[in-house]
Protein backbone atom coordinates (compact mmCIF):
# COMPACT_ATOMS: atom_id res chain seq x y z
CA UNK A 1 0.00 0.00 0.00
CA UNK A 2 1.53 3.27 -1.11
CA UNK A 3 0.54 6.31 0.93
CA UNK A 4 1.71 9.81 0.13
CA UNK A 5 1.73 11.91 3.29
CA UNK A 6 1.35 15.67 3.31
CA UNK A 7 1.57 17.83 6.42
CA UNK A 8 0.30 21.36 6.15
CA UNK A 9 -0.88 24.20 8.31
CA UNK A 10 -4.48 25.24 7.79
CA UNK A 11 -3.32 28.24 5.76
CA UNK A 12 -1.23 26.01 3.49
CA UNK A 13 -4.10 23.68 2.60
CA UNK A 14 -5.46 24.15 -0.90
CA UNK A 15 -9.22 24.52 -1.23
CA UNK A 16 -9.35 20.99 -2.72
CA UNK A 17 -7.34 19.50 0.18
CA UNK A 18 -9.49 21.25 2.78
CA UNK A 19 -12.66 20.11 1.01
CA UNK A 20 -11.40 16.50 0.87
CA UNK A 21 -10.56 16.49 4.60
CA UNK A 22 -13.86 18.05 5.67
CA UNK A 23 -15.80 15.75 3.34
CA UNK A 24 -14.10 12.64 4.75
CA UNK A 25 -14.69 13.78 8.32
CA UNK A 26 -18.35 14.43 7.53
CA UNK A 27 -18.71 11.09 5.73
CA UNK A 28 -17.45 9.17 8.75
CA UNK A 29 -18.27 11.23 11.85
CA UNK A 30 -21.66 12.62 10.80
CA UNK A 31 -23.11 10.16 8.26
CA UNK A 32 -21.55 6.79 9.14
CA UNK A 33 -21.55 7.29 12.92
CA UNK A 34 -24.89 9.12 12.77
CA UNK A 35 -23.61 11.87 15.04
CA UNK A 36 -25.01 15.32 14.50
CA UNK A 37 -22.32 17.73 15.67
CA UNK A 38 -20.51 20.81 14.46
CA UNK A 39 -17.24 19.43 13.09
CA UNK A 40 -15.88 22.87 12.23
CA UNK A 41 -15.07 23.92 15.80
CA UNK A 42 -12.55 26.73 15.14
CA UNK A 43 -9.66 24.46 16.18
CA UNK A 44 -8.58 23.61 12.63
CA UNK A 45 -6.96 26.99 11.99
CA UNK A 46 -4.09 26.73 14.55
CA UNK A 47 -3.44 23.03 13.77
CA UNK A 48 -1.31 21.10 11.34
CA UNK A 49 -3.20 18.65 9.12
CA UNK A 50 -1.78 15.27 8.17
CA UNK A 51 -3.29 13.90 4.96
CA UNK A 52 -2.67 10.40 3.65
CA UNK A 53 -3.30 10.02 -0.08
CA UNK A 54 -3.67 6.85 -2.14
CA UNK A 55 -3.40 8.21 -5.65
CA UNK A 56 -5.81 11.16 -5.77
CA UNK A 57 -8.04 9.70 -3.03
CA UNK A 58 -7.79 10.97 0.56
CA UNK A 59 -7.49 7.72 2.50
CA UNK A 60 -6.90 9.10 6.00
CA UNK A 61 -6.25 12.27 7.94
CA UNK A 62 -5.71 13.75 11.38
CA UNK A 63 -5.22 17.18 12.82
CA UNK A 64 -2.18 17.75 14.99
CA UNK A 65 -3.24 20.04 17.82
CA UNK A 66 -0.68 22.31 19.51
CA UNK A 67 -0.25 22.23 23.30
CA UNK A 68 -2.77 24.37 25.17
CA UNK A 69 -5.51 24.28 22.52
CA UNK A 70 -7.35 21.11 23.59
CA UNK A 71 -5.32 20.14 26.67
CA UNK A 72 -3.09 22.26 28.93
CA UNK A 73 0.57 21.43 28.29
CA UNK A 74 -0.16 18.55 25.89
CA UNK A 75 -0.14 18.34 22.13
CA UNK A 76 -2.95 16.21 20.78
CA UNK A 77 -4.00 14.21 17.76
CA UNK A 78 -7.61 14.72 16.76
CA UNK A 79 -10.18 14.11 14.06
CA UNK A 80 -8.57 10.72 13.38
CA UNK A 81 -10.37 9.32 10.35
CA UNK A 82 -9.85 6.71 7.65
CA UNK A 83 -11.87 6.41 4.48
CA UNK A 84 -14.28 3.46 4.39
CA UNK A 85 -12.66 2.56 1.04
CA UNK A 86 -9.23 2.26 2.71
CA UNK A 87 -10.24 0.13 5.69
CA UNK A 88 -9.08 -3.41 6.28
CA UNK A 89 -5.52 -2.55 5.24
CA UNK A 90 -4.18 -1.44 8.62
CA UNK A 91 -4.64 2.20 7.63
CA UNK A 92 -5.72 3.30 11.12
CA UNK A 93 -2.50 2.03 12.68
CA UNK A 94 -0.36 3.51 9.91
CA UNK A 95 -2.16 6.85 10.28
CA UNK A 96 -1.66 6.96 14.04
CA UNK A 97 1.99 5.91 13.86
CA UNK A 98 2.64 8.69 11.35
CA UNK A 99 0.61 11.16 13.46
CA UNK A 100 2.65 10.32 16.57
CA UNK A 101 5.89 10.71 14.58
CA UNK A 102 4.77 14.10 13.22
CA UNK A 103 3.55 15.32 16.63
CA UNK A 104 6.94 14.45 18.16
CA UNK A 105 8.74 16.16 15.27
CA UNK A 106 6.69 19.33 15.79
CA UNK A 107 6.58 19.46 19.60
CA UNK A 108 9.41 17.21 20.79
CA UNK A 109 9.28 13.89 22.62
CA UNK A 110 6.64 14.57 25.23
CA UNK A 111 3.32 13.19 26.38
CA UNK A 112 0.46 13.31 23.88
CA UNK A 113 -3.17 13.41 25.03
CA UNK A 114 -6.19 12.43 22.95
CA UNK A 115 -9.94 12.20 23.34
CA UNK A 116 -10.75 8.69 22.15
CA UNK A 117 -14.02 6.99 21.40
CA UNK A 118 -14.34 4.36 24.11
CA UNK A 119 -14.70 1.45 21.68
CA UNK A 120 -11.20 2.24 20.34
CA UNK A 121 -9.52 2.00 23.77
CA UNK A 122 -7.62 -1.25 23.02
CA UNK A 123 -6.45 0.08 19.64
CA UNK A 124 -4.98 3.21 21.24
CA UNK A 125 -3.48 1.16 24.10
CA UNK A 126 -1.64 -0.88 21.44
CA UNK A 127 0.00 2.42 20.38
CA UNK A 128 1.17 3.20 23.92
CA UNK A 129 -1.75 5.35 25.14
CA UNK A 130 -3.18 4.87 28.63
CA UNK A 131 -6.63 5.85 29.87
CA UNK A 132 -6.37 9.11 31.83
CA UNK A 133 -9.99 10.04 32.52
CA UNK A 134 -13.34 8.57 33.35
CA UNK A 135 -15.79 7.87 30.53
CA UNK A 136 -17.58 11.01 29.33
CA UNK A 137 -20.24 11.69 26.73
CA UNK A 138 -19.29 13.74 23.71
CA UNK A 139 -22.05 14.29 21.18
CA UNK A 140 -23.82 11.10 22.27
CA UNK A 141 -20.72 8.87 22.00
CA UNK A 142 -18.76 7.53 25.00
CA UNK A 143 -15.20 8.91 25.07
CA UNK A 144 -12.16 8.75 27.32
CA UNK A 145 -9.03 10.84 27.52
CA UNK A 146 -5.87 8.85 26.85
CA UNK A 147 -2.27 9.89 27.33
CA UNK A 148 0.85 8.52 25.66
CA UNK A 149 3.70 9.19 28.11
Amino acid sequence: MTIRWTLKTFQELTPDELYAALRLRSEVFVVEQQCVFLDMDNKDQPCHHLLGWQGNHLAACTRIVPPGLSYDDYPSIGRVVTSPAARGQGMGRILMEESIRVTEALYGKRAIRIGAQLYLKKFYESLGFEQSSEVYDEDGIDHIEMTRP
